[in-house]
C-alpha cells in the first residue's frame, strides 16, 4: 500500500520528520530483530526461556544505552533514535524490549546521570557492550505504586553500608551482574547504590509461572546484611526524584516500544484479513473487519505522532514527567486494544503460536502495569490538570 514505508504503517508520512540516520537505525534494528529474535521468540515464550546469549548481541548492535555518550560505550544518539530502537525490539517481543530498556534507562542512565566519574568508567562500558547485565531495584512486595514507602534500608557502618530488604518484580534480576538499588538511610532519605553479584547476602531468586513476558527473566532482589562499599553509593542524587527520573527515561522508551507491538499485531491482522476466505470472499471485505483495521491504523498513527513529538521535546530538554506519563499510558492502552481486536480477526488461530497476537497481548498486560500502572498515569495527568493529587 502507498502509505507503507519500510514495512511499517506510516499513514501520515511521519518518515518525512525523521533523519536518514533515524531510518538507518530503524532498518538495522529491524534486520537484527528478524534475524536474532523473531525466528525463536515463540518457542522461548512457550518454554519460559530467557536466551542469555541475546544480551551480548544487544550490546553488539548498540541497543544498550543508545543516548549515553560514546566515551562510556553508549551510542551518543538522540532520543528519537532511542525510541525507534525500542519500537523495533518490541515489534519482536515486549520481554526483549524490557531487557534492553532496563539496561539503558534504569541501570546505565542513573549511573551516568547520578554516578561518579569512577563509577561511569567502571560500569558503563561493560553494560553497554552486554558483557554485564543490570537490573533496577525499586518495587517491593508491599510498595509498588507508592515507592516512597519502601522498607529496604541502609545503615552507615563507617567504612561501608549495611543493606537489608527485598525488591520484587525485577526484570533481568536472575541474570544480572549489577543492580541499581534504592534504599532509605537512617534519616529516611532515599539513596541509590550499585550492588554487585557476589556480594555476601545478596541473592536473586527467579519468579516462575508467569503468563506474561515469558521470554524475559524476572525475579527478586534479596539483601541480608549485604556490605556495600561506600564508593558504590550514587553521589549526585538524593530522594525519590532519583528513581523517578530513571522511570521517566524508561517510560519514554515504552511509549515507542508499545507502538512496535501494535504494529506487529496490526500487520498480522491485515495480512490475515485478505487471505482468510469466508462466505466466498476475504474477511477483509466485510465492514466490521474493515472497521477494526481502520481504527487500528488510526490509533497507531495518533500514537506515532505523540511519540515523535515527545521525542522532539526530550531532545530539547523540555519534556515533563506528566507528558511522558500521558504517552506511556495512551500508547500501551492503544497497543493492548489493538492486540485484542487483532486476535478477533484471526479467530481461533489468534490464540496459537502460529501468530504473534496472543504473546503480544499477554506481554502488554504487564507493560500496562509496570513502570506506573494505567490508573496511576491517569491520576498523574489528572493531578496536572486540576492541581489536586488524587493518589495521596
Amino acid at each position: 500500500m502507498a502509505y507503507e514505508s519500510s514495512g511499517a504503517p506510516d499513514y501520515y508520512n511521519i518518515d518525512d520528520l525523521l533523519t536518514e540516520e533515524h531510518k538507518l537505525i530503524r532498518q538495522t534494528m529491524r534486520d537484527f530483530v528478524k534475524r536474532e529474535i523473531s525466528p525463536s521468540v515463540e518457542q522461548w515464550a512457550q518454554d519460559a526461556h530467557f536466551p542469555s546469549e541475546i544480551v551480548k548481541k544487544f550490546g553488539d548492535v548498540g541497543a544498550f544505552g543508545p543516548t549515553i555518550p560514546t566515551e562510556y560505550g553508549g551510542g551518543g544518539l538522540d532520543y528519537i533514535s532511542y525510541g525507534i530502537i525500542m519500537q523495533e525490539i518490541e515489534r519482536g517481543d515486549s520481554g526483549m524490549r524490557s531487557t534492553a530498556s532496563v539496561q539503558g534507562s534504569l541501570v546505565m542512565y542513573p549511573i551516568y546521570k547520578y554516578g561518579s566519574e569512577e563509577q561511569r568508567k567502571k560500569y558503563l562500558p561493560k553494560l553497554a557492550s552486554g558483557e554485564w547485565l543490570g537490573c533496577f531495584g525499586l518495587t517491593e512486595p508491599d510498595f509498588g505504586s507508592n515507592p516512597g514507602g519502601m522498607a529496604t534500608n541502609i545503615k552507615d557502618m563507617g567504612d561501608h553500608y549495611l543493606l537489608n530488604g527485598a525488591k520484587m518484580w525485577i526484570s533481568n534480576s536472575p541474570e544480572c551482574q549489577v543492580a541499581v538499588v534504592w534504599a532509605k538511610n537512617e534519616e529516611g532519605r532515599i539513596k541509590g547504590l550499585i550492588v554487585e553479584r557476589g556480594m555476601e547476602g545478596f541473592s536473586t531468586p527467579e519468579i516462575h509461572n508467569k503468563w506474561s513476558l515469558r521470554a524475559s527473566c524476572t525475579g527478586e532482589l534479596v539483601f541480608d546484611n549485604v556490605k556495600v562499599p561506600k564508593e558504590n553509593l550514587l553521589p549526585n542524587i538524593d530522594g525519590l526524584k532519583g528513581p523517578l527520573g530513571c522511570l521517566d527515561s524508561a517510560r519514554y522508551g515504552i511509549s515507542w516500544g508499545a507502538i512496535g507491538a501494535a504494529i506487529d499485531c496490526y500487520e498480522s491482522a491485515r495480512k490475515y484479513s485478505v487471505e482468510r476466505i469466508q462466505f466466498d470472499k476475504p474477511i477483509g471485505a466485510f465492514q466490521l473487519t474493515q472497521k477494526k483495521l481502520a481504527e487500528m491504523l488510526t490509533e497507531i498513527t495518533k500514537a506515532q505522532l505523540l511519540a515523535w513529538r515527545l521525542g522532539t521535546l526530550m531532545n530539547e530538554g523540555k519534556a515533563t514527567t506528566q507528558q511522558i506519563s500521558m504517552a506511556k499510558r495512551n500508547n500501551v492502552d492503544m497497543a493492548l486494544h489493538i492486540a485484542r481486536e487483532a486476535r478477533q480477526i484471526h479467530g481461533g488461530m489468534g490464540i496459537t503460536g502460529e501468530y504473534p497476537i496472543m504473546r503480544h497481548m499477554m506481554n502488554l498486560e504487564s507493560v500496562i502495569t509496570y513502570e506506573g500502572t494505567n490508573d496511576i498515569h491517569l491520576l498523574i495527568t489528572g493531578a496536572d490538570i486540576t492541581g489536586i493529587p488524587a493518589f495521596k
